[in-house]
């Protein structure tokens, strides 16, 4: 997949815990695990947004588009 999950890094730059977000934001460390690890298939909008105000961060910050190799 070409999109990348920067979560991890975000939550690092503003010295925040994993559960504290989860909490913040209103959803399970399982869930927000998951999602830091780019296992799930995709992502709320409302909980985008939930956490790029918990965080002070824009979208971009987050997620980001890596070209795959193309095989040839």
């Amino acid at each position: 997949m070409g999109i990348v999950v920067n979560l991890d890094v975000v939550l690092a730059r503003r010295k925040m815990r994993s559960k504290e977000l989860a909490a913040t934001i209103g959803i399970t460390e399982a869930n927000l695990s998951l999602l830091k690890s780019g296992k799930v298939r995709g992502v709320r909008f409302e909980t985008l947004a939930k956490i790029c105000a918990a965080l002070e961060c824009q979208p971009g910050d987050i997620l980001e588009y890596r070209r795959e190799a193309e095989d040839g």
